[in-house]
């Protein structure tokens, strides 16, 4: 399979996962963009092919870059130019473009957060940039000063946030399995 192909089979779940990730309905994605809900929905499978005509008016309506949605390689600037992920006090910022394998996040994480612990299948490695960071771990609790790393596997229940009255900035690095907890599960007050 040539790599044009290759992109063009990814763009139907990628446009899922975009749809998806802002909770947005079919129906309402085909009020936004005048689209059919039955062509996003082939667009979506796979069994429509894309096009400019359909991907501009849904990166539009997503707000996103075109290439974003079609995942297409980068030419010649190799920088990464991160959006940050808000949530709950919490920025996320990817430092890796492509999806799949391990993932690479700079974390900025509030300080009197509630510790919620959480387990999820893969392994985190954690390297404190700046501040310290409390980390609880199975029966641990660790803090973690400026220059400290942190390797741990993720199916122990555990948290990290900051360990003082100051923000702490954290190096991430997981798999998929932590991207999808980290990045897209939206956390449970109990």
């Amino acid at each position: 399979m040539d790599e044009i192909t290759k992109t063009l089979a990814q763009v139907g779940p990628r446009l899922q996962e975009v749809r998806k990730k802002r909770g947005v309905t079919l129906s309402a994605l085909s009020a936004a963009t005048g689209i059919s809900k039955s062509t996003l929905s082939r667009l979506e499978t796979g069994q429509r092919k894309p096009s400019l005509e359909l991907l501009l008016p849904i990166a539009q309506a997503h707000k996103v870059p075109l290439d974003e949605l079609v995942g297409a390689p980068a030419v010649g600037d190799p920088r990464i130019r991160p959006t940050p992920i808000r949530e709950g006090g919490r920025t996320m910022i990817p430092l890796t473009r492509q999806p799949g394998g391990l993932q690479a996040y700079k974390l900025i994480l509030p300080p009197g957060e509630e510790p919620d612990r959480k387990t999820h299948e893969g392994y985190e490695w954690l390297y404190v940039l700046s501040g310290r960071l409390r980390l609880l771990l199975a029966d641990h609790d660790l803090e973690l000063p400026t220059g400290e790393a942190a390797e741990f596997d993720t199916r122990l229940p555990h948290w990290f946030g900051s360990a003082t009255d100051r923000p702490v900035e954290v190096l991430s690095l997981f798999g998929r399995q932590g991207e999808r907890l980290h990045v897209r599960a939206r956390s449970v007050r109990k």
